[in-house]
């Protein structure tokens, strides 16, 4: 302990960030235009302008009363229809915070548990790098300068765990205040007399505004300071500090797989329930207040769609700009301490946020909006487009402006030289092929596009058919995205190495702000949907929040494309970052110990998803249980006449949730720890390879089919052409196919799609916060191996 206080007591003194004349590398030319005092007031000042943003888009949110009010002109409804009537409005209200109360207490519960783990996991962590440099407590002279001194192990096993618990805690914060944004808003989706869905679409794009900005604000800024007070230690160490840094990505992650997979086996598992009993075998609406899973579902779209994707992409944000700080920390950059270069990865997400803000006024203030149903997702794809459009020069203005003109970058066990301008295209074509998937993703899973109309066809056959159907348009929507992938890795990789591989998933979350209010939107929409459908504001209202919903559905598919797509290239990112921390000078597929590793990591998705999709079947089994025994024993329950026990099935999600949600996180957990520390750094190598490799493919399958499904469902149940009216209406044998079809895609979009790209990330970047141990005390079965061939041959 000594020894710790001593550190913490050297991290008072601020080393210079000039570096001495020697240290240059030859192949360095050119200065950067912007200064370090510009740099170190630009990254604070646009979380802090993000913040700000936000919280206004809150407020005028807030400002939608959810109760009568005296003049009767600002109730949450979406027309005229029942303003008469206070009644439907204060009961509007109630299921509000009903749907309020359950999201709370699920998460506090989680967030209980997650606690255990993260003190836990912080104890791992000192204890496996401590034992790497064996716990010493005096600083040593640097690898790369014998003439300085670096961190002492037990200051960089202290500094990574920290890392690890601010990763965790901030990426716990931004799921909870999106979910508080969400069940704060999904009542206030509304407009005022005669006002028509645009209001609306206001209110939901708004308060997914809020949470995009809060998250990206938050992330950035606990990163940015984070690194500020970690350098007070490290000195002239900066290859130490921001090796420290990447357990906030860890962190981050680290709260993400456990947050998708509980909210997902939450969500799903009182949605199956809810659909399989109420709408195929009572043959009541989606959010009858007769069902008894109904506040279960609506509290699950909260918890899984809005918390679990924040954590998810708050994750991709960390971990992507570890990677890229990690791996140019190697190089040039680190071994100058050129501050305003090193600070590139920071700036694209500060200018992003900027970009991302200008482009929401689009949306809310600077055009007139929204004025019918159709215009809903156009308004919406738009987003993406203009921010895509207006980041594009912003990255070349960052590049040309903080970048020197040529520097190099490890690249394995050689060094590339790199030019300024190549990074212009490393992000811009991450940026870019994030717009490609959202828009192939969109193509896929709308209704406004031939292949999910083919599927709801496919329903005039029964269920299997548009099984099939569902499956062979997943499988398809993979071909675009992964070729957009591939390219982008072609051209990052060839023209900067891992370092632009790492900008390039950066530039996709670049427009991280505008995504994940495009994400939130659907959720919210559809707990607006939920509340009109229970509050009984009738069919009018209802066929507003559907459109609301529909269109949702598709954006939500497009940020789990996002979400993927980035998840491929930060954790090929990542791999890079291990490669070179645990002394890997190439990997060979053809080598036995990284063959094994290949194809036993291309497993790891297969079995994870078993876990996933299995845990859904349970929990939606004693749900699908509990509402036909709420049916069959509540005198009066059928004819609305009592209310059904909602508690009971909110407590069944919940148990399942936490309970099924271990075995899946344990296994994403003890991989890397399990193969890095028995069979070595090149067999760990090869998984990450593996999984990343299969991993990717299954995630936008599975989500796309599940999204496909899902608004087949929604075509035929709005019924708006001749087309869809003859395939329904609600309830007919079209239409309980075409339900069955949802059901099975609800944990495939919801559950383990999504998580997946989480498994590929953790797995990745917490190999490279073990590499030291791996690299260390490695291989322990491969060298008891290796002495038993000797002794025998």
């Amino acid at each position: 302990m000594a020894a710790v206080a001593e550190g913490l007591n050297a991290m008072t003194t601020i080393p210079t960030t000039t570096a001495p004349a020697d240290l240059a590398l030859a192949a360095v030319t050119g200065n950067t235009i912007v200064s370090e005092t510009a740099v170190l007031i630009f990254i604070p000042a646009a979380c802090v302008i993000g913040i700000l943003f936000a919280v206004l888009q809150w407020s005028v949110v807030g400002k939608i009363s959810v109760r009568p009010s005296g003049g009767g002109m600002n109730y949450p409804l979406m027309g005229d229809e029942g303003l008469e009537d206070s009644s439907v409005v204060t009961r509007c209200a109630e299921i509000q915070e009903a749907i309020s109360e359950g999201a709370v207490s699920f998460l506090m519960t989680e967030y209980k548990y997650l606690s255990y783990f993260m003190v836990g996991f912080f104890i791992v962590i000192f204890a496996f790098l401590g034992a790497t440099e064996d716990f010493g407590t005096d600083r040593k002279p640097c690898e790369w300068d014998a003439t300085k001194l670096c961190g002492s192990g037990v200051m960089n096993a202290l500094l990574s765990a920290v890392a690890f618990a601010l990763g965790a805690i901030t990426s716990t914060l931004c799921g909870f205040l999106g979910m508080k944004i969400a069940t704060f808003a999904n009542a206030r989706t509304r407009s005022r007399r005669g006002g028509g869905v645009g209001p609306a679409f206001k209110a939901a794009f708004r308060s997914g505004a809020v949470m995009g900005f809060l998250l990206t604000s938050l992330g950035l800024i606990v990163l940015y300071f984070t690194i500020l007070i970690f350098q007070r230690y490290y000195g002239d160490d900066w290859i130490g500090l921001y090796e420290s840094i990447a357990g906030y990505g860890l962190g981050g992650s680290s709260v993400a797989l456990f947050g998708r997979v509980g909210g997902g086996i939450y969500t799903k598992a009182a949605d199956v329930g809810a659909d399989l009993v109420g709408k195929v075998e009572r043959n009541i609406p989606e959010d009858d207040p007769r069902n008894p899973a109904v506040i279960a579902d609506n509290v699950g779209d909260n918890v899984g769609d809005i918390a679990g994707m924040g954590a998810d992409l708050f994750g991709s944000l960390a971990e992507s700009t570890c990677a890229a700080l990690v791996v140019s920390s190697l190089s040039d950059f680190g071994k100058e301490m050129n501050y305003v270069a090193m600070s590139f990865p920071l700036l694209i997400t500060g200018a992003g946020i900027l970009v991302c803000l200008i482009t929401t006024l689009v949306a809310t203030d600077l055009t007139s909006g929204v004025s019918n149903i159709k215009g809903i997702e156009p308004a919406l794809k738009q987003q993406l487009v203009i921010s895509t459009v207006l980041m594009t020069p912003v990255i070349a203005l960052l590049a040309w402006g903080c970048l020197p003109d040529t520097f190099e970058i490890i690249n394995g066990a050689e060094t590339k030289v790199v030019k300024k301008w190549y990074m212009f295209f490393c992000v811009a074509c991450g940026l870019w092929a994030g717009l490609l998937i959202g828009y192939t993703t969109e193509y896929f899973t709308s209704h406004q596009f031939t292949p999910v109309r083919d599927v709801a066809d496919s329903c005039r056959t029964g269920a299997a058919t548009n099984v099939i159907f569902g499956l062979a348009l997943g499988y398809k929507s993979v071909i675009i995205p992964i070729l957009a992938i591939a390219f982008t890795v072609f051209v990052s990789h060839t023209l900067a190495a891992m370092y632009g591989i790492a900008c390039a998933a950066l530039g996709m979350l670049s427009t991280l702000s505008t995504c994940l209010a495009i994400d939130a939107y659907g959720p919210i929409s559809d707990n607006a949907g939920g509340i009109a459908e229970m509050a009984e504001m009738g069919p009018a209202i209802r066929e507003k929040t559907d459109a609301l919903d529909a269109a949702g559905n598709t954006t939500a598919a497009i940020g789990k494309g996002f979400a993927i797509g980035s998840a491929a290239l930060v954790s090929l990112a990542l791999f890079g970052a291990y490669i070179n921390r645990a002394g890997i000078t190439s990997v060979d597929v053809i080598l036995p110990k990284e063959f094994v590793g290949l194809i036993v990591g291309a497993m790891l998705p297969y079995w994870f998803s078993a876990m996933t999709m299995k845990s859904v079947g349970k929990a939606a089994l004693a749900m699908v249980e509990e509402v036909r025994r709420q049916f069959n024993t509540i005198a009066g329950l059928m004819q609305g006449t009592v209310k059904p026990d909602y508690k009971r099935c909110v407590e069944i999600s919940t148990d399942a949730s936490l309970r099924e949600m271990i075995p899946p996180g344990c296994l994403v957990m003890l991989t890397p720890l399990v193969v890095g520390g028995l069979l070595g750094k090149e067999t760990l190598a090869g998984i990450l390879a593996g999984a990343l490799v299969s991993g990717v493919q299954i995630a936008i399958s599975a989500s796309n089919t599940g999204g496909a499904w899902d608004n087949a469902k929604k075509y035929i149940e709005a019924g708006g052409n001749d087309h869809a009216r003859t395939l329904g209406p609600k309830g007919s044998d079209c239409h309980k196919a075409a339900v069955i079809g949802d059901t099975v895609g609800d944990p495939l979009k919801d559950t383990s799609g999504p998580s997946l790209n989480i498994l590929i990330k953790l797995m990745a970047v917490e190999s490279l916060v073990f590499a030291p141990f791996f690299k260390t005390y490695g291989g322990v079965l491969f060298v008891l191996w290796d002495k038993f061939v000797a002794g025998k041959y």
